[in-house]
Parts: structure tokens; sequence; C-alpha cells
């Protein structure tokens, strides 16, 4: 099931995503939250009639870096051995759609396509063998980063977190194996970045484990598996799409910050 969270008249409400040709999706309203038993209304609104929303609000998003080796060595860093774990603000979150605000205090921003988990359950310590069971769905990301500011700060709080830094869409697939799908990303319909996420150095499993060891994930919360090579330059104008394979297209534009 596609599940996408809208907003109409007004009204924010999550729906079933029903239906194969791009120009014929229809919502059907979801009675509730994803996050718990729910009903499909019947009510069907077509998509391009709403304003598709981020299909979550995390109360944390949880990235990690440097698990795709050909990345790694691109920016000349070594791959670590375990997982290597940052965070970025519920306030970097934005949508399909909606613009990449170029932040004042960088010259040399950054496209990253990225597989995310979006957990189901609150959860903590969880067994590899239980990974699936606390795991709603998956969708597209972008982990915008200001390359320049994370080479100069060692902390990587504002190259990774500033407002709009992490769009989320355009849905969450529930249905769907995680190890090997086709990772893309286009700037202004140029590909920049294309790989597999068999090519991942931790698994999805690898990541769920390794965090919830620390800490509690909570339903909605957002886990960035990394990026693979062909990181590049974002400018003002620029219109960039992360595609991943069975999921769908998450596109927005670069705008300067007003």
């Amino acid at each position: 099931m596609r599940i996408a969270r809208f907003s109409i008249d007004g009204n924010v409400a999550f729906g079933a995503v029903e239906g194969d040709k791009p120009d014929e999706l229809v919502l059907d309203i979801i009675k509730g939250i994803p996050f718990a038993d729910f009903e499909l209304s019947g009510t069907k609104v077509p998509l391009n009639k709403v304003r598709l929303l981020p299909p979550v609000l995390p109360n944390k998003v949880v990235a990690f870096g440097r698990n795709y080796a050909e990345h790694a060595e691109e920016l000349g860093n070594e791959v670590p051995e375990a997982p290597f774990a940052f965070f970025k603000p519920s306030t970097s979150v934005t949508g399909p759609g909606d613009p990449i605000q170029y932040p004042s205090f960088s010259s040399e921003l950054h496209h990253e396509a990225e597989l995310a988990v979006v957990i189901g359950r609150m959860c903590r310590e969880v067994p590899r063998e239980r990974v699936k069971d606390v795991i709603l769905g998956y969708t597209c990301a972008n982990d915008v980063t200001a390359r320049d500011v994370q080479r100069r700060e060692k902390q990587w709080a504002r190259a990774k977190g500033f407002d709009s830094a992490c769009p989320l869409g355009p849905w969450i697939e529930t249905d769907l194996d995680p190890a090997d799908l086709t990772i893309q990303c286009t700037v202004n319909g140029q590909q920049r970045q294309l790989g597999r996420t068999s090519e991942m150095i931790h698994s999805v499993e690898d990541l769920v484990v390794n965090i919830t060891e620390a800490m509690t994930l909570l339903p909605g919360d957002v886990i960035l598996t990394g990026t693979p090579a062909g990181v590049g330059p974002l400018n003002v104008g620029d219109e960039v799409a992360v595609t991943i394979e069975g999921i769908g297209t998450l596109t927005n534009k670069v705008i300067k910050r007003g």
C-alpha cells in the first residue's frame, strides 16, 4: 500500500494512493492514522486536487553517513567499520514539491538521494529478526547538505540540519523489500546519481539494530540509510528529483532563502 499525507480545503489527512497512471491516481481517505489499525473510508479524491505533504512529521530523523563505499571515497573519507549516525531536526523536513531553501551561510549545496525507512511503532533494542515488525514502510529522501559548512565545522548540525534540508516523499510504500532497489537522482533532468541499495555497507536491519541499541524510536521517526556516489552541486533554480524503484519520485526546486 502507498500511504500519502495531504491537505485539502485546509484539512490534513492520510490516504491510500490507488492507480497506476500518474494522471489518474486517487486517494482513498484513511479513517485514523497509519500507525494503528485503520480503515479506508471509501471517500476518494483525485491526487491532482490535493497538496501532498511530507508523508510523516518525525520526532527525529536519524541519518547514517558513508554507508556506500564509493560515496565515502569520492569525498576522501574512510569507510567506517560501524554505522555512523547523525541527526537532522524535525524542522528540516519538507515535502514533495516544496522548495529547498539555499542557506545564506553556504555557497556549496549538494544533493544526496537516499532510501528512507519510516518507523511504524515505538521500539527499543530491536533484535534483527524483528526489524520488519517495527517498519511501516519506505519513502524517498534527499539529505541536502551544505558541503562547505560540513568540511569547515566538525559538528554537522548546521550543514545538514537547516530548514528544508530533508525533503521526504512522495508517499510511504508499505509493501517493499529494500534489499536491492535502484536509487537515482537527477538535476534538471540530467542524471547525477545511480546506485542500488544492495551496495549499502550496512543493511536496513543493521541500521535499525544499531540505533535502537541506544534510543527509543517512535512511530513516524525516519532513518536515512546513506547515499550512493555521484553527489554534486545544487544552484538556485535547479529542480532535483530522487527516484527509488518501487516507491516513486520526490521532486523539489531550489530557491534563494528569503
